[in-house]
């Protein structure tokens, strides 16, 4: 793991000359902080307003009004080249969902910034529906303002080609390699593990950021010394991948336990001792691992109705 300056100081409040900033309370506190135009990448993932320990549900028009009044300031403090990425996923309502990106857009275009990409973030891990099909993707929504001038650079990210040998067949470039050596760009659908049970990230937090999705758009949208920010830090995450690469860091959190557990997390990246999971990391294959949970006990025995009969009476014991 990349080592750091273990004499980076992490500042209860915002000041340019810091490093790393953890604010304890609103981010509409620590946003008064802030001069106009100093961060260059706001990532964040707020509350889906579900009743989680770190938020009040409310009626849904009060939530929408809640996060545009974030909304604003974000936009105020975002440099002329600098990049928004929203990170949501659904609210539930009585079993019905609601996209909060779809109703979240307006916000951010009314505020005159353009979406450059809705990226799919697509996990395996998560909870068993019943009545619908499982949930198993979010959405990242990520706005610029209306320039051409924003920064992106696709070459830190690159991911490997699927066929690296191809080449071109006709044309001026026949015979030659018709893939970038470099790698290819990962497109807008992201197959990153959620940090659930046994992932090498988990604590306590019960919706975690894995380290390696924040990379993507740190390494992608910023430049070395530039500002990154997260209005709703959770254990530190975004801090963690801007330091990690040689960013600035700065986030608000309202729960003293989760500001620990950041600063906690934050100091051991600076001493090199946090572990996380690689970025571009192969997703672990638990047949190619010899797992013998991933072999179906009823495969190859001709009883597979036995074992349906069992699993539905189990089921109705559980109802």
């Amino acid at each position: 793991m990349l080592m750091f300056n273990k004499d980076i100081n992490i500042s209860n409040n915002f000041d340019p000359k810091e490093q790393v900033v953890i604010y304890h309370g609103s981010c509409l506190e620590l946003f008064k902080q802030i001069p106009d135009k100093k961060i260059q990448l706001i990532i964040t993932s707020p509350p889906y307003n579900i009743g989680k320990e770190y938020e009040k549900k409310v009626k849904l028009q009060e939530y929408i009004n809640q996060q545009a009044v974030v909304i604003e300031e974000c936009v105020r403090v975002l440099s002329n080249q600098g990049s928004i990425c929203w990170q949501v996923g659904n609210y539930v309502d009585n079993g019905k969902i609601i996209p909060l990106d779809t109703i979240l857009y307006p916000i951010f275009k009314n505020l005159g910034l353009v979406m450059r990409n809705r990226i799919i973030w697509h996990f395996e891990h998560g909870l068993h529906c019943s009545n619908r099909f499982s949930g198993r993707y979010e959405t990242i929504i990520w706005f610029t303002r209306d320039t051409k001038d924003y920064i992106f650079n696709v070459d830190p990210i690159r991911i490997p080609q699927k066929y690296p040998a191809k080449k071109y067949f006709k044309g001026p470039k026949a015979g030659q390699y018709s893939c970038n050596p470099l790698g290819k760009n990962p497109g807008d659908v992201w197959d990153i593990p959620n940090v659930k049970s046994n992932h090498v990230e988990k604590t306590d937090h019960p919706c975690q950021f894995p380290v390696e999705l924040i990379e993507r758009m740190v390494l992608s949208m910023t430049n070395k010394g530039d500002w990154v920010l997260d209005p709703f830090l959770g254990t530190g995450t975004t801090i963690i991948s801007a330091i990690k690469n040689n960013r600035r860091g700065a986030g608000a959190e309202i729960l003293e336990k989760y500001t620990a557990l950041a600063k906690k997390r934050i100091k051991k990246t600076i001493e090199g001792t946090l572990k996380t999971r690689p970025m571009n990391k192969p997703k672990y294959d638990p047949k190619n691992h010899n797992n013998k949970q991933a072999i179906s006990p009823w495969q190859n025995n001709g009883d597979k109705s036995k074992q349906i009969e069992l699993f539905a009476q189990t089921e109705g014991s559980l109802k």
